[in-house]
């Protein structure tokens, strides 16, 4: 059933204030994400009851309203609505320090500028993992021109992505993109990278006599991301120390000459260090835990969407496959845990009565099974009707533990469904193709038997109501001769 959105875009902003409330929005796979200069405008309950919305999630003056695979036509309404430009946020005293907002602030920094980039990094990994799947196949060499550039293609995204991180923080942070992408690209020059190997061998690299770290930058995005964070302040002390008159080429220069030797002496390293320290931590409960922590992560998952909280783990996904070529963990889980939503949709669509829920949950099972997107049937059927969640998470858990001890291993970085499941084959093991197949399957059948044997209390069909209802031919026309009888009176 195909949806106004226009009317759709025009409900969510009248329920989130008007469009004077909003200062700024985006969107990612399947979310509206919105910046509010007031969050005490936003009506809750007439934004979640709002026909097209699958749920909203709210953080301080953040709202997330949930759409599906459809919303960047939501999002492309929402623009024409809103008027040109950006608005102006109202002014508001600072909130006080807490460890709570430290926190906040640093998940939706790092969620604002990841999740424009995600479009990016699937189309790179499947244009690796098709490259993969063609040298496995026998149809070209790894040796051969085509397969260098088609592997070229897909690995772009991954190379330049501290550029692609610094545009995207850019504009989060509300600073300079071409100074930000300049000084980014310093750490993915050529030059630099030859100097930072070399630097790796024992070389003694420094700049003004300040030694330098030996860093790769490709593949990384802490580094970009915390650079961009402390040009936006940067930016803004030259401004205020430049006179008018040199502001041109006197404040470019300066910003350059102060972020980019900062970033290679410091900030770039220190975010090196912090993606490494969250990458050693994750792993390490990985290696401690075994199986056990696939299993744990599988029925987590749904939980972490819900609370965007997933997003954390792409940088350590993208260091993990850059530096060991997969990842064993995060990936794996996200086989039981999407396909499992799929699965209890596929269950409620078979029981339900009702026709509109059955039409979402059929679409929310095919999103979730063939493409791995998971938030239609998180948002659409399981929270709405309770114990398809838990029987999604149950499934999630066990099917979890299943790919763990089978040793499944993602080779890139796209939401595990039935179309990306190449990228957990293994040219080294062939019986990894067996595994993720029989991991699929069970994530489906076993939350489909477990909705099925928990229930759900199904979601009644609305009946007429009693103006809209057809009125019989004589009583209709009673009224028209009541009324005329009225009329001459």
């Amino acid at each position: 059933m195909s949806k106004n959105y226009a009317a759709l875009a025009g409900q969510v902003i009248t329920a989130l204030g008007g469009t004077g409330n909003i200062s700024a929005v985006t969107h990612c796979m399947t979310r509206l994400r919105f910046v509010l200069q007031d969050p005490t405008q936003l009506d809750g309950p007439a934004l979640k009851a709002i026909s097209g919305v699958l749920g909203v999630v709210q953080s301080d003056n953040q709202c997330q309203v949930i759409i599906g695979n459809m919303v960047s036509h939501a999002y492309k309404e929402v623009l024409a609505l809103l008027p040109a430009g950006e608005h102006a946020p109202a002014a508001e005293a600072k909130p006080g320090f807490s460890l709570r907002r430290l926190g906040a602030g640093i998940l939706d920094a790092l969620i604002g500028t990841m999740s424009p980039l995600i479009p990016a990094i699937i189309g790179g990994s499947m244009v690796k993992l098709l490259a993969m799947v063609l040298s496995m196949s026998g149809v070209v060499e790894t040796t051969a021109p085509s397969y260098i550039i088609l592997n070229a293609i897909g690995d772009g995204a991954f190379f330049f992505l501290p550029l692609m991180v610094a545009a995207s923080a850019a504009i989060k942070f509300k600073t300079n993109m071409s100074l930000a992408i300049a000084i980014a690209g310093v750490l993915v020059h050529p030059s630099f990278i030859d100097l930072m190997a070399r630097a790796a061998q024992g070389e003694q690299v420094s700049f003004a006599l300040i030694p330098v770290t030996a860093v790769k930058y490709t593949y990384t995005v802490i580094p970009a991301l915390v650079m961009t964070w402390c040009l936006s302040y940067i930016e803004r002390w030259v401004d205020r120390i430049t006179p008018a008159v040199t502001k041109n080429f006197l404040k470019p220069m300066l910003i350059v000459l102060i972020a980019a030797p900062l970033a290679i002496v410091l900030i770039g390293p220190i975010g090196i260090w912090i993606g490494t320290a969250i990458s050693g931590l994750v792993y390490t409960v990985h290696d401690y835990l075994g199986w056990l922590s696939v299993a744990i992560m599988g029925a987590l998952w749904p939980l972490l969407v819900m609370t965007g909280m997933h997003r954390v783990f792409t940088p350590t996904i993208i260091q993990t496959i850059a530096e060991t070529g997969k990842e064993g963990m995060v990936m794996p889980s996200e086989i039981g845990a999407n396909l499992s939503l799929g699965g209890s949709s596929l269950a409620v669509a078979w029981k339900t009565k009702n026709p509109e829920l059955r039409q979402t949950a059929m679409a929310a099972a095919a999103s979730a099974i063939m493409a791995g997107i998971s938030e239609p049937a998180l948002y659409g059927v399981a929270l709405r009707l309770k114990r398809p969640l838990i029987a999604s998470l149950i499934s999630g858990f066990i099917c979890g533990a299943v790919a763990g001890m089978a040793g499944l291993a993602s080779h890139s970085m796209a939401a595990p469904g039935l179309f990306t499941s190449v990228q957990f084959f293994d040219p080294a093991n062939p019986m990894s193709i067996a595994w993720v197949f029989g991991v699929m399957a069970l994530s489906v059948v076993l939350s489909f038997i477990l909705t099925l044997v928990m229930g759900f209390e199904d979601i009644p069909v609305e009946a007429p109501k009693e103006a809209d209802a057809p009125q019989p031919a004589a009583t209709a026309q009673a009224k028209v001769g009541q009324s005329q009888t009225t009329a001459s009176a």
